[in-house]
């Protein structure tokens, strides 16, 4: 038997489908939330004995959640993991309280537990180069290893995410001037592509034993089907090894180097906010290796008082 009612399985979807329809929110997301506000049910239902009805649930108390955030760390559960899970039940108690028309103080006053933010770890610039140059050796196959040059240049040289690299489709070769891209919650952003990464892809097309079509993936995998990211994490993490680099080396980590190369060679914190799609200037800055100095220089080159 299921651990939970009917009535607050139903409910979940239609929130889902709701985050999917006028969030924008992303599979990824969806999945995540789906499994978060799944457990936090299936808990409750444990904890109180029985399957909860939207009315018991609308009856949380805070009591009910410190229990929830207990079981949960003494699982095991990192405290960064339990906040964006608590993050997941919040949202759902939003969406389920505004349809319901209960309070949900209860659930929302829950502060999440304290940590430390993990700031992303760019590479140096003769890192980047140097693990481009090596990837391509990776592969006995040459149009296996220009496939992954390709894709981790349009990381490192557009600053583009994994999945919006792997979302280009054969209609966008040749790569023009500039991509127009979709990011996360929609967001389009136009991208200048750098002559590297038009040759690298260039590159790639003129060894690729697949036929380009221009509503299909343009990166293929081995058996001709659209390249998924994990191939790409794999190369990139034989590679690391064999360079030397940190776990932190990840495909990630070239867009991280993509924003903070640019900063230091004294690019705009706005104009690469554009470039890498962020709707808040805060998250540019922690993708950037910004540090006091380099604020200062500047605050000394532009500000009318410095």
């Amino acid at each position: 038997m299921s651990l939970i009612s009917p009535a607050a399985r139903d409910a979940l979807e239609a929130w889902l489908s709701h985050q999917r329809a006028l969030k924008n929110a992303a599979q990824n997301t969806i999945t995540a939330y789906q499994g978060d506000v799944t457990e936090f049910l299936a808990f409750i239902t444990n904890h109180k004995g029985e399957r909860q009805g939207l009315v018991a649930l609308s009856r949380i108390t805070v009591t009910d959640m410190r229990a929830w955030m207990a079981q949960a760390r003494g699982g095991g559960i990192a405290a960064r993991s339990l906040a964006r899970k608590l993050s997941a039940v919040k949202a759902f108690y939003r969406w389920l309280a505004e349809r319901e028309g209960f309070e949900p103080t209860a659930v929302l006053s829950v502060r999440a537990p304290k940590f430390q933010k993990k700031l992303p770890r760019p590479l140096a610039e003769d890192a980047a180069r140097g693990l481009i140059d090596a990837i391509e050796l990776q592969s006995d196959t040459p149009w296996i290893g220009a496939r992954d040059v390709a894709v981790v240049t349009l990381l490192w040289g557009c600053g583009l995410r994994i999945s919006e690299a792997l979302g280009l489709q054969g209609a966008d070769a040749p790569l023009p001037d500039t991509l127009r891209i979709t990011g996360k919650g929609n967001k389009e952003r136009v991208v200048p592509v750098l002559p590297a990464a038009c040759k690298a892809v260039d590159a790639y097309l003129r060894l690729c034993p697949v036929p380009l079509e221009p509503n299909r993936p343009l990166f293929r995998g081995v058996r001709g089907g659209a390249l998924g990211p994990g191939a790409i994490q794999k190369v990139m993490a034989r590679t690391r090894m064999q360079l030397g680099l940190p776990a932190s080396a990840t495909p990630h980590a070239m867009r991280h180097s993509f924003a903070t190369h640019l900063l230091n060679a004294g690019g705009d914190l706005r104009a690469i906010q554009e470039l890498l799609g962020h709707a808040s200037l805060s998250t540019t800055q922690a993708y950037t290796a910004v540090d006091t100095a380099r604020l200062m220089e500047v605050y000394d080159r532009a500000h009318p008082k410095a």
